[in-house]
């Protein structure tokens, strides 16, 4: 029978790589995403036909459970990837707090949410499944210039995903998280500029700079994020939970 995952934050970056590798491994894809024209084009491009497209502010109380339920009983839940996230460079003399709060919203709160309503769901339907959390290496060191407010909501990201991962052992479902380092995307392209501009020097300059701190010599692809996701999500890791898998080059080594 067809598995079914989960994925917000999919239409662009890391979540358009997620589901393009879930759909290549014969997974039936759920993409999510704030902006449903964005979600709607990636289902379109997956391959298959029976993919669907949901819009979802993981904020919103109630919306990711209204969702899990729905997409539990018409086709079963068997993997979610809570993917979504937002960044925004600034010196940690400046966060304001409307920041922070939009910043620990989305990536923390909204973690915390979709692995609820995830968990409920699966539990409800008595046959485990899995669930993987977006980190960051920034959630693993402090060593992170101007993103304060983002390495405060990615350590809490691992943290909750241990949790998660111990309180739902009993149920068979196994909770881990992937944690990328310097990934080409778009939200990419945003924090070059902001960092150059916190610097003073240019985009180039700091793109340089994440290069030499990359063992393996390049900026990540997204789909060096999808591969892993895809491997937490298969057979053979059934019995790996509660980790937080560094995938980034050698940027960050545990």
């Amino acid at each position: 029978m067809r598995k079914t995952a989960v994925v917000t934050g999919g239409g662009s970056g890391i979540g358009l790589a997620i589901c393009q590798e879930l759909a290549s491994l014969g997974w039936q894809v759920v993409v999510t995403d704030l902006i449903r024209e964005a979600a709607e084009r990636t289902a379109s491009a997956l391959d298959g036909d029976d993919h669907e497209f949901h819009e979802l502010d993981v904020t919103a109380s109630g919306a990711a459970e209204r969702l899990a339920m729905d997409i539990s009983s018409r086709l079963g839940l068997n993997a979610w990837v809570s993917n979504a996230g937002v960044s925004k460079m600034t010196r940690f003399l400046e966060v304001t707090q409307e920041q922070y709060d939009m910043t620990l919203d989305v990536n923390l709160k909204g973690v915390f949410l979709c692995g609820q309503a995830a968990a409920k769901a699966m539990v409800s339907q008595g046959q485990g499944g899995k669930i993987v959390n977006t980190a960051s290496m920034a959630g693993k060191q402090g060593k992170v210039p101007f993103l304060a407010d983002y390495v405060a909501s990615k350590f809490g990201v691992i943290g909750l995903t241990q949790a998660m991962a111990f309180e739902l052992a009993e149920h068979k479902i196994s909770v881990n998280s992937v944690c990328p380092g310097f990934v080409a995307t778009p939200m990419q392209d945003r924090e070059l500029a902001w960092e150059a501009d916190l610097k003073g020097v240019t985009v180039q300059e700091v793109r340089d700079s994440w290069i030499s701190d990359t063992p393996l010599g390049r900026l990540q692809h997204p789909e060096d994020v999808a591969n892993i996701v895809g491997f937490l999500l298969s057979d053979k890791a059934d019995f790996l939970t509660g980790e937080s898998i560094s995938a980034n080059g050698g940027a960050y080594m545990d």
